[in-house]
């Protein structure tokens, strides 16, 4: 359905959940990616082993998105390896659940500093390298618990609604380079995310969904290439819930 032949492919925590299902999805477009990570080596080499039939056209870095050193390190390693940059993926993300009244400053930073630094580190480096063509495709990962907000997870939904905002200011900055910026938020996806939730919270939050079940993580790559389709030239600042009918 969708051809990113001759295309290249960043995905930011593109080794593990969500993220290694967007990876999968572009490699079996066609696309280059270039899936990157910041800790788990085992589970990285895991997975580029599991996909070693797609040969040179997956990569894996390790760096951290949050730290700015890092990300401009793998710029410039990046130009010097590949030729262009036609899609980012701003998946990279943490959860550090906590009600607000005892949240530690170090559980709101790190997942500031992850999710939406590391979305802001990442795009700005993606739009100079975009802007060189004239063209470009970026997608934040961000979350319907950025706009419904669930208890525990101010830091989390705070971050989320952050990449939303981001987007829309930088949508209107890169219009008239052919640089499209959208987001898309999914709702309970099955993923080691939610693998540590308790019994009792599963079964509550499906039944606040519509359908009655979590999303799938190949649900949610769809949207992803969608947007980052060539054909989706006039779609920006957009955001889709990929939540099965749960909304604000």
């Amino acid at each position: 359905m969708f051809n990113f032949e001759n295309q290249h492919v960043i995905v930011t925590g593109g080794t593990r959940g969500i993220g290694a299902g967007i990876t999968e999805s572009f490699l079996k477009a066609g696309a280059t990616v270039i899936a990157t990570y910041s800790g788990n080596d085992s589970a990285a080499q895991n997975f580029k082993e599991k996909l070693a039939h797609f040969g040179h056209k997956l990569a894996i870095k390790k760096f951290n998105v949050s730290k700015t050193s890092e990300v401009e390190a793998f710029f410039k390693d990046y130009q010097n390896e590949f030729p262009t940059l036609e899609v980012l993926i701003n998946n990279a993300g943490i959860r550090r659940d906590q009600i607000i009244a005892t949240m530690t400053e170090d559980e709101w930073d790190n997942v500031i500093d992850t999710n939406l630094k590391g979305s802001y580190n990442m795009t700005r480096f993606a739009v100079l390298e975009m802007m060189k063509n004239r063209y470009g495709r970026i997608v934040n990962m961000s979350s319907i618990g950025g706009k419904l907000g669930l208890p525990g997870q101010a830091n989390y939904a705070a971050s989320k609604a952050g990449q939303i905002a981001l987007s829309l200011s930088v949508a209107k900055e890169v219009a008239k380079r052919n640089i499209t910026i959208n987001n898309v938020c999914p709702g309970f996806i099955e993923t080691e995310l939610l693998a540590d939730l308790p019994d009792e919270q599963v079964k509550e939050y499906k039944s606040q969904v519509p359908m009655k079940r979590f999303g799938k993580v190949e649900e949610v790559a769809h949207a992803v290439l969608f947007f980052a389709a060539k054909e989706s030239a006039y779609i920006t600042g957009a955001q889709l819930d990929i939540a099965g009918g749960l909304n604000a």
